[in-house]
């Protein structure tokens, strides 16, 4: 029986099993796909398949970095067990070389080592985030626990500045690089918020919108990577912090995210 593309595919996605072991599958039970997952889960593939459904909520972030680009891999796991295991971590610093190397689609495209993975340490793996940032000067900040990790850019300032902003990153976990970044529907979403308090206080309408763009221009800052009080020295913003240097590109993943 031709087993067509889509097909293989969805039963894939429900699996994390390879293509090859999909398509044999999908072959032998005539295209049924529970069918298939049933024979899968007869073979070695089939603890993968039993796991796939169990949730996630531990993991590590991984690292790598050549010239001008790092990547950071999000590896993801049920227990703080399996993370801990020099095979789990093993795995993700492959995943985070070959996202260097071969990019993106690469790493996901390896499924077969993290089934291997699921078979061998017996729980649910999964890949998480990938991201890739470019830049001049690169700060690269993973937390003690490996949960967060951040990737800061700068055009111009050094490497310690760079880390020093993705370490405060981590901690403050800001959702943008500069105010006017927020996005409009987010700001409008928390003015119905803002409008629904002020409306029980009976304010004068003059003295309301005022307080909105108060209340706006606060909500961006604190928002904002550049206009957020830096970590190490409260007195100063980041942007203030960094001086002459600009931040072109900031990435933050972690498990809890």
């Amino acid at each position: 029986m031709s087993i067509d593309a889509t097909t293989v595919a969805s039963l894939r996605s429900r699996t994390g099993v390879s293509i090859l072991e999909c398509k044999n599958a999908l072959e032998e039970a005539n295209g049924d796909e529970e069918q298939a997952i049933a024979l899968l889960r007869k073979r070695g593939a089939a603890q993968a398949v039993k796991k796939a459904d169990r949730d996630q909520s531990e993991g590590l972030v991984f690292t790598a970095q050549e010239g001008d680009r790092v990547v950071m891999v999000l590896l993801k796991c049920e227990t703080d067990f399996v993370a801990r295991n020099e095979d789990f971590q093993a795995l993700g610093a492959e995943l985070a070389a070959t996202a260097l190397t071969e990019g993106t689609d690469a790493v996901r495209a390896a499924t077969g080592k993290i089934t291997n993975a699921v078979q061998q340490l017996g729980e649910n793996i999964s890949l998480g985030d990938v991201q890739i940032t470019e830049g001049e000067t690169l700060g690269t900040y993973v937390h003690t626990n490996g949960k967060i990790g951040v990737v800061v850019a700068l055009r111009g300032g050094t490497q310690e500045a760079a880390r020093d902003v993705a370490m405060h990153a981590a901690a403050m976990n800001p959702g943008f690089i500069s105010p006017s970044d927020v996005p409009a529907e987010l700001v409008e979403q928390e003015k119905a918020v803002w409008k629904e308090q002020l409306a029980k206080e009976n304010k004068p309408e003059n003295i309301v919108e005022k307080i909105m763009l108060g209340k706006e221009k606060k909500f961006r800052e604190e928002n904002a990577l550049l206009t957020q009080p830096f970590a190490k020295d409260p007195q100063k913003t980041v942007a203030q912090f960094l001086g002459d240097a600009a931040v072109t590109a900031y990435t933050r993943i972690s498990v809890a995210s």
